[in-house]
């Protein structure tokens, strides 16, 4: 996958001097093009992925063969073939042709080919809207571009994030795994988003008048019965809406005609 970590100039001037930096995507060679650690690309070098964090990443956004998985940034393709390993549809966005042509290789070698795709594409131009998961090694500077995109989803959609955070839109769950589980670099950390309904405003629910505010997954407000005000807060998860309220625990779902309590 793509990398998101920026270094200092001066770290990039030590990598070009010890002739770690690598040279640009394109290749004349006529040897199997091979990508580089740290290499350049549009918009962030390239490291990849463990592959026990991508087994990860794919765990923790509980894919299943009824997914469509896209890869944001796919890199040399493990993410995507591992997810079509796991019987889910799976599509590949990279700028970089010379990596789009070597996943395509490893897809055919792997068996999978019919269930991975590559494409070369921008991020910011494609379209993702059809994903039930979202996977992603980018720059959290991208993340945040990308948010608002993000947000649009459908909610449910699951994504996951290789080390770097979404800002002020916290994590539903994060873990971390160590060297001694599997993890070959310092990215080691997996964080997962479910995309939230939007729930904010006024309405007509069982128990009376349910008015609510959000920011992102989480919810507060009140809850009206009669003269009877009391506060509440909570979060939403996809379509459903978890609260509390005096003491009690409410659930409600999430539809086009506003939130319904169960």
């Amino acid at each position: 996958m793509r990398s998101t970590h920026r270094f200092s100039a001066l770290a990039v001037l030590f990598l070009i001097g010890t002739g770690a930096f690598a040279q640009s995507a394109a290749t004349t060679t006529t040897e199997e093009y091979q990508p580089s650690v740290f290499q350049p690309g549009k918009d962030v070098v390239w490291v990849p992925t463990s592959q026990t964090l991508a087994e990860r990443m794919l765990d923790l956004a509980k894919v299943t063969p009824n997914d469509y998985v896209i890869d944001l940034g796919s890199g040399d393709g493990r993410t995507v073939i591992t997810a079509a390993k796991r019987g889910a549809r799976a599509l590949g966005i990279e700028y970089n042709p010379d990596l789009v042509e070597l996943s395509k290789r490893a897809a055919q070698r792997e068996g999978v080919a019919a269930r991975a795709e590559f494409v070369k594409a921008d991020l910011f131009e494609s379209d993702f809207s059809s994903a039930t998961v979202i996977t992603m090694f980018l720059l959290p500077d991208i993340n945040l571009k990308l948010r608002p995109k993000l947000l649009e989803l459908k909610p449910g959609t699951r994504i996951v994030s290789n080390s770097f955070t979404m800002g002020e839109w916290e994590a539903d769950e994060t873990i971390t795994i160590d060297n001694a589980t599997g993890c070959e670099n310092s990215w080691c950390t997996a964080l997962l988003w479910i995309v939230p309904a939007k729930v904010e405003g006024t309405h007509k629910v069982k128990h009376g008048e349910l008015t609510l505010k959000q920011e992102f997954q989480k919810v507060s407000g009140t809850l009206k019965t009669g003269r009877k005000s009391v506060p509440i807060e909570g979060k939403v998860v996809g379509d459903q809406v978890l609260l509390k309220a005096g003491g009690r625990e409410l659930r409600g779902k999430a539809s086009g005609k506003g939130v319904e309590l169960l």
